[in-house]
């Protein structure tokens, strides 16, 4: 990997083209939602597959955020209660959207700064989202229907 690779706590999936990479504290439920999406896209007839839970390791690539998995949880996704099962996984994806979840509720108007964020030197889109925000799954799957990953949007519980 190159000079500015690093493994975070985040679980990433790719939808459709898009590699989303899914930030927050420990029970903020970023498996339960990388699930829902893949879930969901899969009722709508589009791409969906788990990259990395948990643990996400990220680089720079060209110019562009890459995620892999992490070999020792490859193909592996928590489900609170019952631990981690196996789930078909993609080895790597373009991240073009992070999602922070939070127990709080986001503020209801955005700074600019907050509409993105900046990993290993790649300015991306951010959405800042409550754990469990009831329109999250209809606004990141409508937006990768049409090909572009959401910006500009806070959602709330």
């Amino acid at each position: 990997m190159g000079q500015t690779s690093q493994t975070i706590h985040a679980t990433t999936i790719v939808l459709g083209e898009a590699g989303i990479l899914i930030r927050g504290e420990s029970g903020t439920g970023k498996s339960a939602l990388a699930r829902q999406l893949i879930a969901a896209a899969g009722a709508r007839q589009l791409f969906a597959r788990l990259v990395a839970d948990d643990r996400s390791r990220i680089e720079q690539r060209h110019g562009r955020l890459l995620a892999r998995g992490v070999e020792a949880f490859a193909g592996l996704i928590e489900i609170r209660g019952i631990g981690l099962v196996r789930k078909e996984a993609e080895p790597a994806a373009v991240v073009r959207l992070i999602i922070d979840l939070s127990t709080t509720s986001p503020e209801r108007m955005p700074h600019p700064e907050d509409l993105s964020d900046d990993l290993c030197g790649v300015a991306l889109p951010r959405l800042r989202a409550s754990a469990g925000a009831a329109d999250l799954l209809d606004i990141v799957l409508a937006r990768a229907a049409c090909g572009h990953a959401p910006v500009a949007f806070m959602v709330r519980a």
